[in-house]
C-alpha cells in the first residue's frame, strides 16, 4: 500500500477519534451524519490534493510546488461552499462589524509574531515559482477547507455552543484544529508512522487563532491573508 495512503489512514483516523472524544464530551448531542461527512470530506480532499496519488494527469507545467493538487483541492473546497452556502462556509467579503477590531487586533499580533519569527528564522531567497505560490495557494486551499467547508461541517454536528471573547466556538473549532495539525506532524515511512509534537503545536495552535478570527467576523478573508502571509514572510526578510 502506497505511503500516502498510509497517512490519510492515520490522518482521519485520528481526527475520528478526535471527533468521537468530543462526542463523548457532548454527552451524546452530535448529529451523527454531518459528522460522518466531515471525516468522508477529508477523504476526498486528500485524494484531491494528492491528485489521486498521481493518476489525475493534470500538469500545469514545470514547478517543485503542487499547484495542481492545490487547484483541485480549492475546487473541491468552492463546490461544497457553494452547496452549504457560501456566507455560511465564510467564503464572503462582508464582516461582523463588531467582531472586526477584535480581529484585526489578533491579525497585527500574529503579523508580528511572523515576521519576529521571519527574522529571527529566515529561509532561502524565493525563487520566481515559490513566491507566487506561497502568497496564494496555502492560504486559499487550507482556509477554504480547513476554516470554511470542514469547520462548517463540524459545527453542524457539535453546534457553537460557547462564546470565547464574542466569537460562537464549538468542539469543530478543536477537531478541524488537529486535523489541521496532522497534515504537518503526521508521516509515515519505512512501514512505521511519525509524529513531530512541534510541528503540530506550531500548527494546530495557530488554527484555533485563525477558526476565532473566522467566527468572530464570519468570513475567511483574515484567516487567508494572515496564512499566506505567514507561509511567505520567511522568503521576503
Amino acid at each position: 500500500m502506497p505511503d500516502a495512503i498510509w497517512v490519510l489512514l492515520g490522518w482521519v483516523g485520528v481526527t475520528a477519534a478526535a471527533e468521537l472524544v468530543c462526542a463523548v464530551l457532548a454527552r451524546g448531542r452530535v448529529r451523527w451524519l454531518w459528522l460522518a461527512s466531515a471525516l468522508l470530506l477529508m477523504v476526498a480532499y486528500d485524494a484531491l490534493l494528492t491528485r489521486g496519488y498521481g493518476h489525475i494527469p493534470l500538469d500545469f507545467g514545470a514547478s517543485h510546488w503542487n499547484w495542481e493538487g492545490k487547484a483541485l483541492a480549492v475546487a473541491l473546497s468552492v463546490g461544497v461552499a457553494a452547496v452549504l452556502g457560501f456566507r455560511r462556509s465564510g467564503v464572503t467579503w462582508r464582516h461582523y462589524r463588531t467582531g472586526l477590531p477584535g480581529a484585526l487586533a489578533l491579525s497585527a499580533v500574529l503579523v508580528a509574531v511572523f515576521l519576529g519569527l521571519a527574522l529571527y528564522f529566515p529561509a532561502e531567497p524565493a525563487d520566481a515559482d515559490t513566491l507566487p505560490f506561497q502568497l496564494t495557494m496555502p492560504g486559499l486551499d487550507e482556509e477554504l477547507f480547513y476554516r470554511g467547508v470542514l469547520l462548517l461541517m463540524l459545527n453542524e454536528a457539535f453546534g457553537r455552543p460557547l462564546s470565547v471573547l464574542g466569537a460562537p466556538m464549538g468542539w469543530g473549532a478543536l477537531v478541524s484544529s488537529v486535523a489541521f495539525g496532522l497534515t504537518h506532524a503526521l508521516g509515515y515511512a519505512d512501514g512505521g508512522y511519525s509524529f513531530d509534537a512541534m510541528a503540530m503545536a506550531l500548527t494546530g495552535g495557530p488554527a484555533l487563532l485563525l477558526v476565532w478570527i473566522r467566527e468572530k467576523t464570519g468570513s475567511l478573508v483574515l484567516p487567508i491573508l494572515l496564512h499566506n502571509f505567514a507561509n511567505s514572510i520567511f522568503h521576503l526578510v
